[in-house]
């Protein structure tokens, strides 16, 4: 019984270590992981598109192609910019000289100040249901693109109307100290041609009525807005009355720059 005992004890260890053996093995490799989710594309809408930055199993997204290396928007090229802005000649003209007068003329506008507003469309910071449609799909650098060839049209001159432009030119030029409105000339230029590299947009020749229309949006907002631009537009135009509006709005259209180009021309 004794022999017989051993011999079990030592064929059960024997299988113990085989097992163990196995156990020890090394495992196989794993195989090649699967390709990872596919980038978001330039341009997409963080609502509603997964791949994008913030949103789940999404990947960081790739560099437009004529970005930098970091992936920040290169200086615009007007070029590639004409192309890309085919689709805004529907309402503002392909040359930026819209003919609807609800529609900003956007000839001479800074690249910067319509890139800009191009990215406030697309976030919903600034809202237009059309607008936003168009700027979902765009890339920071398409945004750029469009604006630099914007920016290298001629803007065509407009006409203000007589009867208003004293009061326009004081608003613009003086503002008016004792109702606290200041001298629009201070952020947009003497000649209406905007500051870039501050985004305020240049305002020469621009439609009356589009420029009317902003500013009652502005003087009717209650809303607060975090948009720099904004802060300082609504106490403004909050008082403004319908005349200084109409009259401003009337003088910045007739406005034009020292360039011979853009003179209106001379009455009969």
């Amino acid at each position: 019984m004794t022999f017989r005992h051993a011999a079990a004890a030592i064929t059960a260890l024997l299988v113990m270590s085989s097992a163990a053996a196995q156990t020890a093995q090394p495992a196989k490799p794993a195989s090649t992981p699967a390709p990872a989710a596919t980038a978001a594309k330039p341009g997409a809408n963080p609502a509603t598109d997964t791949a994008t930055p913030g949103m789940p199993a999404a990947q960081a997204p790739t560099v437009a192609a004529n970005t930098s290396p970091t992936g920040v928007a290169k200086p615009g090229d007007a070029t590639a910019g004409q192309g890309k802005a085919a689709v805004c000649g529907a309402c503002h003209g392909m040359d930026g000289n819209s003919t609807d007068p609800a529609n900003p003329r956007l000839a001479g506008q800074s690249e910067q100040y319509i890139a800009g507003q191009l990215a406030q469309f697309k976030s919903g910071k600034r809202m237009n249901p059309i607008m936003q449609g168009f700027a979902s799909a765009l890339s920071e650098q398409d945004m750029h693109d469009i604006g630099a060839y914007f920016a290298t049209q001629k803007p065509l001159p407009g006409v203000a109307d007589q009867a208003l432009v004293a009061q326009g030119e004081t608003l613009y030029r003086q503002g008016d100290t004792d109702r606290g409105i200041p001298a629009c000339m201070a952020c947009h230029g003497p000649d209406g041609a905007g500051n870039p590299g501050a985004q305020y947009p240049r305002l020469t020749s621009q439609h009356s009525k589009y420029v009317e229309s902003r500013l009652k949006a502005w003087k009717e907002a209650t809303a607060p807005s975090d948009d720099p631009h904004t802060k300082i537009m609504m106490p403004i135009a909050q008082k403004l009355d319908d005349k200084d509006i109409a009259a401003v709005a009337s003088y910045l259209e007739g406005l034009h720059t020292n360039d011979p180009s853009q003179a209106a021309p001379a009455g009969p």
